[in-house]
């Protein structure tokens, strides 16, 4: 996960963590996965996850790419209670780990409704509260969708009053970015928007779902140009991309204006009716299709098993009164949407600070996109192993330590002494994704072994139906934060008294080694019990901040 070169080694796990890597020594174990000539990496984390509650007990399209830890609610979804959420979530037993943010959106509907409303001081006051309840829950960021009613509505002033009641939890705030008429659809402004708001609310702004989208395409290195801007200038801002040219949502979130969605559903599809208002809404839309997605041609209907111009050709008419009339058949219908160009994925997904996440998350569903089953082998098997768009060792941290960082994970997302043992095996070789827009739930190949806190879940490519996953909660020790880079030494030196504990740690990470080294001593005040360090796994800083992982080893063995 670190991103350093590969080399080779044993793992050794008792009891859900990582104790020995490399040369274990003489240990026995009572099971042993022989991996020769695989790669064994940490279990992938998919930070942009729309995971459903009835899958997650299976993950059965989730482990076969790899994947061991979602983080729910993307794009400002879920509960105002994640609380009650992860537990229901949790209902059946869980095949891998979860974690939630807390979402804006939900939290801006909560108190808001449907409706184009200013918010008073007290309901402002409101949603602070809400937010700062579930970061209190373990919430692991705050994540939004600006672009999506009804949190569209809200003025950038009002959502950085609501989100700076994140700023003492060292948090991060990934974001939908919002494409406005009045910026002419850019989506470079909606990325703007996201910094700015990150910056000004004290959180690490997150380019979610990356895209220099429609008329923009082909403009990634002037993003990135910006992304590193604010990075150098100190705000810090993260990047996280799925592999492939179209996206999926609700077709009317895209190409139905705000004001004509303004008291949801039912108003939106009166105003259709309204013949001084349908022409407008037919040239909006047409609008948007050539501004945002490069015209009719790019629309997939995925449920219908048609695209709009096939609808188009059928009744004879213009591609935004077809819009429309697929509206009033299906208000909440999801269209596939061609947004980007394979140039742009490239640059993306080679800047340093871009992790991998699928915008997808365990289902049991034909969704219609092949992300839900093919994002991570597609990455490994045609960036890293048949492109060389980025290295294999690059293309693993992009899928585990990085995004680790971005949501401020300590204890996961590498293989280390002291680390929880998710793990993936793969074969580099033949690791490939197999589903498309034709067939989306073709799974893939070459994921061979999953194993979820120290337990078997996937073997020989095959789910084992293991319930080892846990809920993941975040606290105010987990900042959001850029990851450690290899090339420079670190240090940390520490001393404390807690009751009836003491501890001392001297540790440093030199530049280009995988592990700490150095001391910890842990002594137990009241019996003198003394447990000093055996193997150190990683040391990780930040401003004001370090994190050790490390086994420990009582004087009798």
């Amino acid at each position: 996960g670190s991103g350093l070169a590969r080399y080779r080694g044993d793992v050794a796990i008792p009891e859900g963590h990582i104790v020995a890597v490399g040369d274990v020594g003489s240990g026995k174990a009572a099971r042993t996965i022989d991996a020769t000539g695989l790669v064994v990496s940490p279990g992938f984390i998919n930070i942009h996850s729309h995971a459903e509650p009835d899958a997650v007990s299976t993950a059965a399209n989730m482990l076969p790419q790899g994947v061991t830890t979602e983080i729910i609610n993307a794009d400002g979804s879920g509960s105002v209670d994640i609380a009650t959420e992860l537990s229901n979530y949790a209902a059946n037993g869980l095949a891998e780990n979860i974690g939630a943010y807390v979402g804006f959106n939900a939290i801006w509907s909560d108190a808001m409704g449907d409706r184009d409303l200013r918010p008073t001081e007290a309901q402002i006051a409101g949603m602070r509260a809400v937010l700062e309840n579930n970061l209190a829950a373990g919430a692991w960021g705050v994540a939004s969708g600006l672009d999506y009613r009804p949190a569209y509505y809200a003025k950038p002033e009002e959502v950085v009053a609501i989100l700076s009641a994140a700023a003492s939890w060292r948090t991060n705030f990934p974001n939908h970015d919002r494409l406005r008429p009045e910026d002419n659809l850019s989506s470079f402004k909606g990325m703007e928007e996201t910094i700015a708001i990150g910056e000004q609310a004290g959180l690490t702004p997150v380019v979610t779902h990356i895209k220099s989208a429609g008329r923009e395409r082909g403009q990634a290195p002037r993003v990135l140009e910006m992304v590193a801007a604010a990075s150098a200038r100190g705000v810090w801002t993260a990047i996280d991309i799925y592999p492939y040219l179209a996206g999926q949502t609700a077709l009317q979130a895209f190409l139905v204006p705000g004001w004509a969605a303004d008291g949801g559903s039912d108003a939106m599809l009166a105003r259709f009716k309204d013949p001084k208002i349908r022409p407008q809404l037919v040239e909006a839309a047409e609008y948007a299709m050539a501004t945002r997605l490069g015209g009719a041609e790019g629309i997939a209907l995925p449920t219908l098993g048609k695209r709009l111009t096939d609808i188009m050709a059928a009744e004879n008419i213009r591609a935004g009164e077809a819009v429309l009339r697929t509206l009033e058949r299906d208000p909440m219908i999801y269209a596939n949407m061609t947004f980007g160009t394979e140039s742009d994925v490239v640059a993306f997904l080679k800047y340093p600070d871009t992790a991998v996440a699928c915008d997808c998350g365990a289902t049991i569903e034909n969704l219609g996109h092949p992300r839900y089953y093919g994002s991570f082998p597609k990455v490994l098997g045609h960036y890293a192993r048949d492109t060389g768009a980025i290295t294999l060792e690059d293309a693993v941290r992009k899928m585990t330590a990085l995004p680790a960082a971005i949501i401020g994970m300590v204890d996961r997302g590498r293989i280390a002494p002291g680390m929880r043992a998710d793990l993936t095996v793969f074969d580099a070789g033949m690791v490939r994704d197999h589903a498309t827009f034709d067939a989306p739930t073709r799974k893939s190949d070459g994921v061979r072994h999953v194993i979820v806190n120290g337990v078997a879940a996937l073997v020989d490519g095959r789910a084992t139906n293991a319930k080892a996953g846990a809920v993941l909660r975040r606290d105010t020790h987990m900042p959001s934060r850029r990851m450690s880079t290899t090339t420079t030494t670190r240090s940390f030196n520490a001393n404390a008294r807690l009751p009836g504990l003491m501890v001392t740690i001297k540790a440093e990470q030199r530049a280009g080694a995988r592990y700490a080294t150095g001391s910890v001593m842990l002594t137990d005040a009241r019996s003198g019990t003394v447990w000093a360090a055996d193997r150190f796994g990683v040391l990780q800083t930040a401003k004001g901040w370090a994190s050790l992982t490390a086994t420990l080893k009582d004087r009798a063995g």
